[in-house]
């Protein structure tokens, strides 16, 4: 049995959760004050991104952390 690939299934729900606002990488990158091409790697799931980062990210696309943590893991 494989497990699921946190950063990847964390990338899926960040881009999820952006695309819904309409927005592009670009405008999540100016509202929260990451690098876009850093936010490119997190919804890639290339980067481990920090807690303080997760952190910025939920109160940017203004939503709890749980529910930015809140992607299925059967994928």
């Amino acid at each position: 049995m494989t497990h699921p690939n946190p950063k990847l299934l964390f990338g899926r729900r960040v881009a999820l959760l952006r695309k819904g606002k309409g927005w592009s990488q670009e405008q999540l990158a100016l509202q929260s004050g990451l690098a876009r091409s850093y936010l490119s790697g997190v919804e890639r799931g290339q980067r481990n991104i920090a807690l303080e980062n997760i952190v910025r990210l939920a109160i940017t696309l203004g939503i709890s952390l749980s529910e930015l943590m809140d992607f299925p893991t059967n994928q």
